[in-house]
């Protein structure tokens, strides 16, 4: 199972950056994009749109404003999931999202992993 965090930073305060530690702590595989090239623990941070195939789940830590971009990808990639984070809920991308057949949920990546939810 693939995920692919939107929004990743090198910063160990944000949560973006714990979700991509927690992730591969429940043995996830994670592919980050982020403003900066670099590395969280063995995960590399990739800027741009990286051709990806198989992902599952795409977890936003990138608000609505800043996730233009992202759209026309995140549809492209046709994700079994995306999960809006707390801030990150876009009803524009979720109604491409659902036309696509792509599941959303508003909730938290860390505490759904917490739970046993993800």
């Amino acid at each position: 199972m693939k995920t692919l965090v939107i929004g990743a930073s090198p910063n160990p305060l944000r949560y973006s950056h714990k979700a991509v530690k927690r992730l591969r702590e429940y043995g996830v595989e994670v592919v980050a994009i982020g403003k900066r090239e670099t590395t969280i623990e063995d995960v590399e941070v990739i800027k741009g749109l990286p051709e990806l195939f198989d992902v599952d789940t795409v977890t936003l830590y990138v608000g609505p404003a800043n996730q233009k971009e992202y759209i026309d990808y995140i549809i492209s990639l046709k994700p079994r999931r995306i999960i809006f984070n707390p801030g990150t809920y876009n009803r524009i991308l979720e109604g491409y999202a659902r036309d696509a057949g792509i599941e959303c949920i508003e909730d938290c990546t860390l505490l759904m992993l917490s739970s046993g939810d993800y």
